[in-house]
């Protein structure tokens, strides 16, 4: 088992590529006529802009806790703590592209199929997809890649690294992009059913983008980097159960030190193949 965490990168890297594919066939399908189009460019586009202007602050966060780590815990740490913060940036990214793009497909199929589920569920469920094998390849490399080098009791401290990261990350874009949404949607809110007495989505209130960028900052982006900090400190915090196993306690009962600390690497690489397969039994059958 220990000799099957060395695939876990290209199963990541076989997750981005389907990832990818899947995003080819959102854009294929249709998206409206020319107002829907113009909306959904704006959101895009605002949503975007958003995530630019977030990561381009962060990214001086990570440097400064990266000469931090180097300092204090050495080169090897900090490398993986800025590697896990730009993990967890793309899976922000890649998923926004997603999301922004399914959105005004799912619309179009919903008012031009009938009956609609079935076609707008589709639209709906493979924008998240996106999102979610995003999540779990990106994952999947970066702490695959972390335990090739440094998979042995002696050095999986620094894969914590990798982890810290991804927690920094999640933790502004989810209370950033939080606020962001609750502010667009007050403020919508306070303009248009307050000030102008229209309601609360109506396309005359300029607010209403706002509010629609912020559902998809927060939702999206905000809890995309929450799950992915989730999904890589479950798996890190098991990598470090096995690699301080005492021996002679009750989890080296289970097996060797290399043997617990590549089974959640293994598990997840198996949660990535049923994934998949759930996948196309969604959406094919």
């Amino acid at each position: 088992m220990e000799r099957m965490t060395d695939f876990a990168p290209l199963f990541g890297a076989g997750g981005l590529v389907m990832a990818f594919f899947i995003y080819l066939y959102i854009l294929s399908l249709p998206d409206g006529n020319e107002r829907m189009r113009d909306i959904a460019g704006q959101i895009h586009q605002g949503a975007m802009v958003y995530l630019k202007r977030q990561n381009s602050i962060l990214v001086f966060f990570l440097a400064a806790i990266a000469i931090l780590l180097w300092v204090f815990l050495g080169l090897p740490t900090a490398i993986a703590y800025v590697f896990g913060g730009i993990s967890s940036m793309l899976a922000g990214f890649f998923g926004m592209e997603g999301a922004t793009k399914a959105n005004v497909r799912c619309a179009e199929a919903a008012s031009r199929y009938k009956p609609a589920v079935v076609r707008a569920l589709s639209a709906a469920f493979l924008g998240g997809t996106i999102m979610g094998l995003s999540v779990a390849s990106l994952g999947l490399i970066g702490v695959g890649t972390m335990f090739l080098f440094y998979g042995e009791p002696a050095t999986a401290s620094v894969i914590n690294g990798y982890a810290m990261g991804a927690s920094s990350i999640a933790l502004f874009a989810r209370v950033g992009g939080g606020i962001y949404t609750k502010t667009a949607d007050v403020g919508a809110d306070l303009v248009g059913k307050v000030e102008a007495g229209i309601p609360e989505d109506d396309p005359r209130n300029p607010g209403v983008i706002a509010d629609n960028v912020g559902d998809n900052v927060g939702d999206v982006a905000g809890l995309g980097a929450d799950i992915f900090e989730s999904y890589v400190g479950a798996v890190v915090a098991s990598i470090a159960l096995g690699a301080t196993a005492a021996s002679g306690g009750a989890l080296s009962a289970l097996g060797s030190a290399a043997a617990l600390m590549s089974y959640p690497i293994v598990l997840i690489m198996a949660g990535l193949i049923s994934s998949i397969l759930g996948i196309g039994a969604m959406h094919f059958l």
